[in-house]
């Protein structure tokens, strides 16, 4: 059905830190995706409205292992904690002479007590046919930060990494010239900028436009200080960086907006010659609630007449002249691409019928609170503040050494899931309820004795 609705999130439910870019008449989009495989979900879209989910560019198990990207917790005081959830942080989506690239950070977390509680891995991976998801290994390049950003100079014709130097808060942007075939650092890095004072200065990109070099960052962390900030050069190299006038030229703080959180912004120019950015943010909710996490959001943007660029805030009512939403393809995927597993799966232990709804999972010897290892999980982003999943269950004959369980979760992490399970090889069987939240001390759970043993069960979960 065609209609004249909204089209905020344009990628909605857990797509944080879109990177977006231009080649011909098609935009191409990004997002994080920590610790799921396969990671990095490509989309693809002519209207900026309706989006198609064409793959994945970790996609193979050979490509990097998620088996560290475990999820780690600290105390911050009153009451309240951070959670840091390794693998795949901001990466940037970049095209240059025919090759798509994406630069991006590894998050490994070691154990809490361990010397060295996390480290980056910084790489690029690189394609010259995004539609076939053949993107290549990675290749690692030196750089002890997050959110590396490649920029191609239109001066010079070389390659440029920038990115946010640990270690934070007091974060710093550095950049420095790099070999995007080979990953080798071709100079020093080089300090840009550290923003206008808000903590974890991250998530740079650099633009050329009409003169000037552009520094686009986030700034005052990812929750709500969240802001954009943008500096200027003539001098890409040696500066100075001069910061806009307009500063912050993106931000919920301090606003009632609906939408929160907004930051770790792209700035592109569309097929038209306007100018837009995509950014996370968040749906705040009753208590302070936000279910589907940061998700991606669309702003426009424009240029002021001394050239500072400026965002609108992100709203859900936002609407592009002349393009009317299709609900049933504002977000589409091809077969399988948007499927999701946990670390690193054992694919060989899930079988797909050739329509994609019916599967066979084979059980693991682990549950949902792993930190490190792959349960037998098969997830989907939720994509709606309120719906209904559905899932039927059909567990075959009870063995006599076995103890399946088996069921649907809302999983946040080890550390934050909902769950129903069923257990038939108990006497009497039964079903379990739980919901974990480690941080606040919560692991409620409950259980009902089946007087007999199903041959299927159908799970519902309305939200």
């Amino acid at each position: 059905m065609t209609t004249d609705s909204p089209i905020n999130p344009i990628i909605p439910g857990f797509a944080p830190d879109p990177s977006l870019i231009l080649v011909d008449d098609t935009y191409f989009l990004v997002n994080s995706t920590f610790h799921l495989f396969p990671g990095l979900p490509i989309y693809t879209s002519r209207d900026l409205v309706h989006w198609h989910q064409i793959g994945n560019a970790i996609n193979s198990a050979s490509q990097l292992s998620f088996s560290k990207a475990s999820t780690l917790i600290h105390d911050i005081g009153n009451n309240d904690h951070l959670y840091a959830t390794g693998g795949l942080y901001a990466p940037t989506l970049r095209h240059h002479n025919g090759t798509f690239y994406i630069v991006c950070t590894n998050v490994v977390n070691h154990r809490p007590d361990s010397a060295q509680e996390s480290e980056t891995q910084n790489f690029i991976i690189s394609t010259t046919d995004i539609y076939a998801s053949a993107w290549s290994d990675p290749i690692y390049f030196d750089f002890t930060g997050i959110d590396p950003s490649l920029f191609f100079d239109p001066q010079t014709g070389k390659a440029y990494l920038c990115g946010s130097k640990s270690p934070g808060p007091s974060t710093k942007i550095t950049l420095f010239e790099i070999d995007v075939s080979t990953g080798e650092k071709l100079t020093e890095e080089k300090y840009l900028w550290h923003g206008t004072g808000g903590i974890y200065p991250e998530g740079p990109h650099i633009y050329f436009h009409n003169g000037f070099y552009y520094l686009m960052i986030a700034e005052g962390g990812t929750h709500e200080g969240h802001a954009v900030t943008m500096a200027r050069s003539k001098n890409l190299l040696d500066g100075p960086w001069d910061p806009s006038p307009l500063n912050p030229i993106l931000s919920a703080t301090g606003t009632d907006e609906y939408v929160q959180c907004t930051g770790h912004c792209e700035a592109f120019a569309a097929k038209d010659g306007e100018w837009w950015g995509v950014c996370l943010g968040i749906r705040m909710r009753e208590k302070g609630f936000y279910g589907l996490s940061r998700e991606t959001f669309l702003v426009r943007g424009a240029w002021s007449a001394d050239g500072w660029l400026k965002f609108e805030r992100a709203t859900m009512q936002l609407r592009i002249p002349g393009v009317s939403v299709d609900a049933e393809k504002k977000l589409s995927a091809v077969p399988g691409a948007d499927c999701v597993y946990i670390h690193d799966p054992a694919l060989r232990d899930y079988d797909f019928d050739p329509t994609g709804r019916h599967v066979v999972l084979r059980a693991s010897p682990y549950d949902l609170t792993a930190p490190n290892a792959s349960p037998s999980f098969l997830g989907k982003r939720q994509r709606c503040i309120e719906g209904r999943s559905r899932a039927t269950l059909v567990v075959g004959s009870p063995h006599e050494d076995a103890r399946v369980t088996a069921g649907v979760a809302m999983y946040k992490d080890e550390h934050r899931f909902f769950s129903v399970s069923y257990s038939p090889d108990q006497l009497p069987p039964e079903i379990s309820l739980r919901v974990l939240n480690t941080a606040k001390k919560i692991d409620w759970r409950r259980t009902v004795d089946l007087p007999i043993r199903p041959e299927s069960l159908e799970f519902i979960v309305e939200y």
